[in-house]
């Protein structure tokens, strides 16, 4: 590490390299919770672990008055991909030209460090802030979602156990720090159609029924559906086909049956339920046999104008001297568990460009930046 860097971006950077050197692929954690936990635990956090099945996931609080101020994020990652495409490396931490590479750095560990580091210095500089301070953090963002930050809200909720702000660590950013923020998220609906027919052969189409040539119509109307309009903070509903599955392997046979996986990422214009009526309305008025599985997979969320969002667009302003923009788009966070309790939430972390591919990294310098800007927010809510 270059002896240049001031000592206070290497706490950040050193601890993102440790977390990153932990090859933590979904829903695996490798110990990052107890290199958190054994930080957080020496700045008076309550440590509470919280094991469901294969998912390793800890709850850790500072203080037990209102508001409580959570930060959220997982230590999984995604598989590395082709080894052979990266330039290190994956779990070995590496810096070159002010960068920092490895599975992780941007999605998320790089932000769990900056969490972490700017929770020491705020509880160091404001011993008897205001209120609460908690980490909620999963090994399982990137899998099924199943055991992970669901589990942990249930939990809280049936103790009745509310948190006030979220501030999720998702990667964020578009092209610097903090220029965008995620103030909500669409909602997202998986159906499985299995279109029913009768398989035969090619030569005697009058003795089978395919149900490619049955589905057609129906599946280009729904492709061609406008299902809304939107409003001024989410774009209109959109319906997309992910795969469509057909077919004996030979040229000369009929199939007996046809599946389409499909999906909605949906405004808050409409309700999960109001999409399957429609769609249940569309397959039945073509009259065709089939059957459907549902996989509701979270509700549309916003925060609006208030306290959390408020905080943030300041200390990104003071720290990066840059105005943020808040948007709704793109996929799904564990943040969608979290407000249907009622909290606000927000998502801020760096870059987003390199997430998910070979040579994941982040610039060095950011991390420090991120640091700063939660630090600022924990100022301006908890002080």
């Amino acid at each position: 590490m270059s002896q240049s860097r001031p000592v206070h971006e290497q706490d950040v950077v050193a601890l993102a390299m440790q977390l990153i050197a932990r090859p933590s692929v979904t829903p695996l954690d490798e110990g990052c919770q107890t290199l958190m936990a054994e930080r957080l635990g020496a700045a008076g956090f309550n440590i509470e672990p919280m094991v469901f099945e294969d998912t390793t996931n800890m709850w850790a609080r500072r203080g037990s008055q209102s508001p409580v101020f959570c930060f959220a994020g997982h230590t999984d990652v995604v598989p590395t991909g082709d080894l052979n495409r990266w330039h290190t490396p994956p779990f070995e931490p590496t810096l070159i030209d002010d960068y920092l590479f490895g599975r992780g750095a941007a999605d998320m560990k790089g932000s769990l460090a900056a969490m972490l580091v700017a929770t020491e210095r705020f509880v160091a500089e404001h011993p008897d802030h205001k209120g609460s301070i908690a980490f909620l953090i999963t090994s399982d963002e990137e899998g099924p979602f199943i055991n992970g930050t669901t589990r942990v809200i249930d939990t809280l909720e049936a103790r009745n156990e509310k948190i006030t702000w979220a501030l999720v660590g998702e990667p964020s950013s578009t092209h610097k720090l903090g220029d965008v923020v995620k103030n909500g998220r669409r909602g997202s609906l998986t159906g499985k159609l299995t279109v029913n027919g009768i398989q035969g052969h090619v030569a005697y189409p009058h003795l089978a029924d395919n149900p490619i040539h049955k589905a057609a119509p129906a599946l280009a109307e729904l492709a061609q559906m406008h299902w809304d309009k939107g409003n001024e903070f989410f774009p209109p509903t959109s319906f997309q086909i992910a795969n469509i599955n057909a077919g004996a392997g030979a040229s000369n046979v009929i199939p007996g049956s046809l599946e389409v996986m499909f999906n909605f990422r949906y405004s808050t214009e409409v309700t999960a339920e109001l999409l399957i009526q429609r769609v249940l309305g569309i397959l039945d008025a073509h009259g065709l046999d089939y059957d459907l599985d549902w996989t509701f997979n979270g509700l549309p969320f916003l925060t609006g104008e208030g306290p959390l969002l408020d905080a943030t667009r300041d200390a990104i302003r003071e720290v990066t001297g840059s105005e943020t923009d808040p948007q709704t788009s793109g996929g799904t966070s564990d943040g969608r568990f979290i407000a249907p309790t009622g909290a606000q939430v927000l998502e801020l972390g760096p870059v987003n460009a390199s997430i998910h591919k070979v040579n994941e990294c982040v610039r060095v310098e950011d991390l420090e930046l991120l640091a700063k800007c939660y630090q600022g927010i924990l100022e301006r809510l908890l002080c």
